[in-house]
C-alpha cells in the first residue's frame, strides 16, 4: 500500500507547521513550503521547498522539484496585517493561482483533495459593504474559489475552503478560542472524511458548513 502524500503551502509555523506534524504522525509523506531558509522540522518523511507565493518563478521551480502527484494539497499561507493591496494579493490571488497551476501540471492525483484556508471574517452573509481589509481579502478568495470549483472538479479535484476557527497562533492572538492542536485535528478529520458531495463547500474546522 502506497504512502499518502500531502503538499502544505505555508508550513513554517502556526497552523501550517501543526498540519505538517499531524500528517507526519499519521504516516503521510509531507512536502511543505517556507519563505525562509530555516528548517522547522527534521523528519525522514518531510521535504521542504522554498516558496514566496507571489513569486511565479519560484512556483515553477518548486513544481520541477516535486517528484510525485499528491493525494492532498493544503494552501495555508496568508497574512493579516499589511496594506490592502498586499492582503488581496497574498490572501486572495496567490492561493488560487498556486493551486490552479499545480492542478494544471498534474501535481494532484485524480480524486485528490484541495483545502484553502479562509476565514469567517470573509463571510458576507448576504450583506454588502466592506468587511475590513482582511475580511475583504478573504471574501475575494471565496469569490475566486467559487468561480473555479466547476473547472477544478472536472480536473479531478475535490476542493473546499476551510475556516480553521479562531486559533491561538501569532495571527489569532492569545485570547482565541481554540488551541492549534484542536484546530488541526479537526481540519484533518474533515479532510479525511470528504466526499464528492462536499466539493465546492465552505466548511469550518469542525465539519460544519459555513455561510458564504
Amino acid at each position: 500500500m502506497s504512502v499518502p502524500a500531502v503538499l502544505i503551502i505555508g508550513a513554517s509555523r502556526g497552523l501550517g507547521l501543526a498540519l505538517v506534524d499531524v500528517h507526519l504522525a499519521d504516516g503521510w509523506k509531507v512536502h511543505g513550503t517556507t519563505r525562509g531558509s530555516g528548517v522547522p522540522r527534521d523528519h525522514p518523511n518531510l521535504v521542504l521547498h522554498h516558496l514566496e507565493v507571489r513569486d511565479r518563478s519560484q512556483l515553477e521551480r518548486m513544481i520541477q522539484e516535486l517528484d510525485q502527484p499528491f493525494d492532498r494539497m493544503i494552501h495555508n499561507a496568508g497574512i493579516k496585517s499589511a496594506p490592502r493591496g498586499e492582503l488581496i494579493e497574498v490572501n486572495a490571488k496567490a492561493p488560487i493561482r498556486v493551486i490552479e497551476r499545480l492542478i494544471e501540471v498534474g501535481r494532484l492525483k485524480a480524486g485528490g483533495t484541495v483545502a484553502i484556508m479562509t476565514s469567517r471574517l470573509g463571510a458576507r452573509g448576504g450583506t454588502s459593504g466592506s468587511l475590513g481589509d482582511y475580511g475583504d481579502s478573504k471574501a475575494a478568495l471565496n469569490d475566486e474559489f467559487r468561480l473555479r470549483t466547476n473547472r477544478w472538479g472536472k480536473a479531478g479535484a475535490l476542493a473546499v475552503v476551510i475556516h480553521p476557527g479562531w486559533v491561538r497562533t501569532e495571527m489569532g492572538g492569545p485570547k482565541a478560542d481554540l488551541s492549534v492542536e484542536e484546530s488541526v485535528k479537526g481540519i484533518k478529520l474533515v479532510l479525511d472524511s470528504l466526499t464528492p458531495a462536499d466539493h465546492g463547500k465552505f466548511l469550518a474546522w469542525n465539519g460544519e458548513t459555513h455561510q458564504w
